[in-house]
């Protein structure tokens, strides 16, 4: 082949993945945390590249609440507790004197969401012990279908992030792996992140609760316990990615200080690597918020993400849209 026709094959390649990821990114603005992202996929998938990956190494770990979905006035997990609590109240009144329950009670949402994902992992503990996986499973699934946000009147699986539900599909169709990594509850995620985000339950990881196996009226059972097993959030999420996953990240998403272990740890690794914080910036279209938010605090990993090559995802300029239309 001549060197003309060499040239002419390079520049077809080019357009062509630059179309390719047009149209698979369609909601992204053609900003630099887009082309950082086309580059890094292109640059580990192109065969004979110097930084091609094997695509059983392709893992990319996403956190959920602030990165997949909003997370303000506070967790969205934490409104399914707070109903399940003023739900079972009348059972249990010491609830009324004892933290994080009495807060509940007294509707101040503040003071709960600042008890961060150990605080919601009590109040799910103490709600939901002694039931089975699937009782718990109906319960979220039910909640999820007729639950409304507070602010904006829309189901919280509406909620979810339209560029990165395309980032999800983009990495995907590129041979990646994708998991929830997340500070909240694992069987609180499970029963709608495939339909969501197209990622099945046995690859999400989140916080969890000691379970245990028994035979209720002859049919075999996991039951939960009122006991917190993991904490699935700052330190806690690369040892829920090593126990679940088994690989260490090439690509790590998140948008908070509890992410910064896990973006540490990704990043630190040999070969290409992709760490990436969603900074919320849009307060007409979602909220902004940073270093001062009781909930999604973001201060810790903006101001390490220069120095260790994270790229910052800024909402208002780089998104064109927020939610699904």
């Amino acid at each position: 082949m001549s060197k003309i026709s060499l040239t002419t094959a390079s520049l077809w390649i080019a357009c062509a993945a630059a179309s390719s990821a047009a149209e698979s990114l369609p909601s992204w603005n053609d900003s630099p945390a887009k082309q950082a992202i086309v580059n890094f996929v292109e640059r580990v998938t192109t065969e004979g590249s110097p930084d091609y990956v094997p695509p059983a190494e392709r893992i990319a770990t996403f956190d959920n609440d602030g990165c997949l979905w909003s997370e303000q006035p506070a967790y969205f997990q934490l409104f399914f507790a707070i109903d399940r609590v003023r739900a079972t109240a009348g059972d249990h009144p010491e609830w009324q004197t004892e933290e994080a329950f009495a807060s509940v009670l007294k509707g101040d949402l503040k003071a709960v969401a600042a008890s961060g994902e150990k605080g919601l992992m009590q109040l799910v503990a103490a709600t939901h012990a002694g039931m089975t996986t699937e009782e718990f499973t109906a319960e979220v699934s039910a909640w999820m279908a007729e639950a409304t946000h507070p602010q904006t009147g829309k189901r919280y699986t509406e909620m979810v992030f339209q560029p990165m539900l395309e980032l999800l599909d983009y990495l995907r169709a590129n041979g990646f792996k994708t998991f929830i990594v997340s500070g909240g509850g694992i069987e609180f995620i499970r029963p709608w992140a495939e339909a969501t985000y197209g990622i099945p339950p046995e690859q999400v990881v989140g916080s969890s609760l000691k379970m245990k196996y028994e035979v209720r009226d002859g049919t075999p059972v996991i039951l939960k316990l009122a006991e917190i097993d993991l904490i699935d959030d700052k330190a806690g999420k690369p040892v829920g990615i090593q126990g679940h996953i088994g690989r260490r990240p090439i690509f790590a998403a998140g948008n908070s200080d509890g992410d910064f272990q896990m973006l540490e740890w990704t990043t630190a690794g040999e070969g290409p690597r992709f760490g990436m914080i969603v900074h919320h910036t849009d307060a007409d279209r979602e909220w902004a918020y940073d270093r001062d938010s009781h909930v999604g605090q973001l201060d810790r990993a903006l101001d390490a993400a220069p120095d260790r090559g994270w790229n910052v995802v800024d909402m208002k300029q780089d998104w064109g849209v927020i939610y699904p239309e």
